[in-house]
C-alpha cells in the first residue's frame, strides 16, 4: 500500500468545490435572515449564528476525514474519498420561512425570539437524525438502490442544476467562462498551465470578470457592477467572535409559559425524517462510487453536528452532502474535508463572511456546484441495473415538481400573496 498523504492535488479541487457550496449556503443564510430582521451586522449573526455554524462544520468535517482515512487504511487503498458535509440547504429554506420568519413577524415576536425558536428546531432535527442512525442501516439494506439514488438525482436536478444553471445564464459574461473551465477541467481532464486546479481558476476568472466587465460594458450585457463600498463596511466587522453555549436559550423556550413551539413540531419532525432519508441516500451513493461507510455511524455524527450547531447558536442543521461521486471524480480524498472545516471555522469566527460576499460574486463558483448536480444525476442511471431505468426516471419527478411548487410559492410570498386567508390550492 502506498503511504497515505495528508493532502493531494485532488483535495485542492475538492476543497474549492465544497468551499463554494458551503459559501453559497452562508451567503443564502445571511440574505434570508435579513428578511427576518437579523441583519448582516447584527450581534445575533456575528456572535452566535456564525460561530455555531463554525463549530458544527468543524466537528463533522474532521470526523468524516478521519473516517475516510480509517477506511483507506483498513482496505489498503489510496483512493478513498471522505463524505462531503455541510449546511443543509432545504432545512435553511424551510426553517427560515416556516419557523424563524413567522415568529419574527408575529405580534409580540422579535428577531431574538425567532432565533431561539430556530435553535429549538435545529436541535430537534439533530435529535431525530441521531435516533434514526440506530435503524438507518437496516432500512438502507432493504431499500433498492434505484429508490435511494433516483430521489437524490431529482433533488440534484431541481435544487442544484436547474437553479444554478438559471443563474449562470442570467449573467453569462461572468459565469460562462468559469463554467467552460469546469467542464474542460473536470469532464475532459484538461491540464491547465502551472498545474492550476480548475476550481481555483474558475473562481478567479469569474471574480475578475465581475469586477471588470460592468465598468466597460452596458449593464444589460454584463449585469450589475460589484459594490466596492461594501468592502469597507465589511472590514469594520472583522474580529474574533468566540463560540458561546446557547443551551440556556433553548431551555428557556421549552420551559416557558408560551408553548407555541409545539406547533412547529409539524415542521421539525418531517424535516428531521427528511434528513434521515437524505443521509441514507448519500451513504448509498458513496458505496455505489466505491467507498463503503457505516450507515449508523455516519448518520449519528451528522445528527451530533446539528445538535452542536444548536447548542452553540446556529439555527441550521448540517447534512452529509449529495455529490460524493463528484468529489471522488475530482481526485479528492480526506484532506479536502479537513481544509473545508478549518477554513470555514476561520471565516465564521472572524466575521469575514460578509467581506468574502462583497468580493466574490456567487456566479464565479456555482459552475462547480452545477457539475456536482450533473454527476449525481448520471450516477443514478449508471449505478443501477439497466432494467431499473424506468424506476429511476419516475423517482426524478417528485423533486422536480417540488422545485416548481417552491418557486411558485416563493413568488407568492415575495409579492405578499400569503397568509391564512390565501388558499394554497
Amino acid at each position: 500500500m502506498k503511504r497515505l498523504p495528508l493532502f493531494c492535488k485532488g483535495d485542492l479541487d475538492g476543497f474549492f468545490g465544497l468551499f463554494i457550496d458551503n459559501l453559497v449556503q452562508l451567503i443564502l443564510i445571511i440574505f434570508l435572515l435579513g428578511q427576518c430582521g437579523i441583519e448582516a451586522t447584527s450581534p445575533l449573526l456575528l456572535e452566535f449564528i456564525l460561530p455555531g455554524i463554525a463549530m458544527s462544520l468543524l466537528v463533522g468535517n474532521l470526523f468524516y476525514a478521519w473516517q475516510a482515512w480509517r477506511l483507506a487504511k483498513r482496505t489498503e487503498r489510496d483512493d478513498v474519498t471522505a463524505l462531503p458535509y455541510g449546511i443543509n440547504t432545504p432545512s435553511v429554506i424551510i426553517y427560515v420561512y416556516f419557523v424563524i420568519l413567522p415568529v419574527a413577524t408575529s405580534p409580540g415576536g422579535s428577531p431574538e425570539l425567532a432565533w431561539k425558536m430556530g435553535l429549538l428546531a435545529c436541535l430537534g432535527s439533530g435529535i431525530i437524525e441521531f435516533l434514526g442512525s440506530f435503524v438507518g442501516s437496516r432500512i438502507r439494506k432493504t431499500t433498492p438502490r434505484a429508490a435511494l439514488l433516483s430521489t437524490l438525482a431529482g433533488i440534484a436536478i431541481g435544487f442544484i442544476a436547474m437553479t444554478f444553471a438559471l443563474q449562470i445564464y442570467q449573467r453569462p459574461l461572468v459565469a460562462m467562462v468559469p463554467l467552460g473551465i469546469i467542464m474542460l477541467g473536470y469532464f475532459s481532464h484538461y491540464k491547465f498551465p502551472w498545474g492550476l486546479p480548475a476550481g481555483l481558476l474558475a473562481v478567479l476568472t469569474g471574480t475578475l470578470a465581475a469586477w471588470i466587465f460592468p465598468n466597460v460594458l452596458p449593464m444589460n450585457l454584463s449585469g450589475p457592477a460589484m459594490d466596492a463600498s461594501l468592502i469597507g463596511s465589511s472590514l469594520d466587522k472583522v474580529g474574533f467572535y468566540a463560540p458561546q453555549f446557547t443551551g440556556a436559550s433553548i431551555w428557556e423556550i421549552m420551559t416557558g409559559e408560551d408553548k407555541s413551539w409545539l406547533g412547529f413540531l409539524s415542521v421539525i419532525v418531517p424535516m428531521g425524517l427528511f434528513n434521515v432519508l437524505g443521509s441514507m441516500q448519500n451513504v448509498e451513493s458513496a458505496e455505489a462510487a466505491g467507498d463503503s461507510y457505516s450507515t449508523g455511524t455516519s448518520m449519528a455524527v451528522n445528527g451530533l453536528g446539528s445538535i452542536v450547531a444548536a447548542c452553540f447558536g446556529s439555527c441550521f442543521p448540517t447534512t452529509i452532502y449529495i455529490g460524493h461521486p463528484g468529489w471522488k471524480a475530482l481526485g479528492a480524498r480526506a484532506g479536502y474535508s479537513v481544509l473545508n472545516g478549518i477554513v470555514f471555522t476561520a471565516i465564521c469566527l472572524t466575521g469575514v463572511a460578509g467581506l468574502i460576499q462583497s468580493l466574490i460574486p456567487m456566479e464565479a463558483g456555482i459552475a462547480i456546484v452545477l457539475w456536482i448536480g450533473i454527476i449525481i444525476t448520471a450516477q443514478a442511471f449508471q449505478a443501477t441495473p439497466l432494467q431499473e431505468a424506468p424506476a429511476v426516471a419516475m423517482g426524478l419527478f417528485p423533486a422536480i415538481a417540488a422545485w416548481g411548487a417552491t418557486a411558485v410559492m416563493g413568488a407568492f410570498i415575495k409579492l405578499g400573496f400569503s397568509g391564512p386567508d390565501v388558499p394554497t390550492m
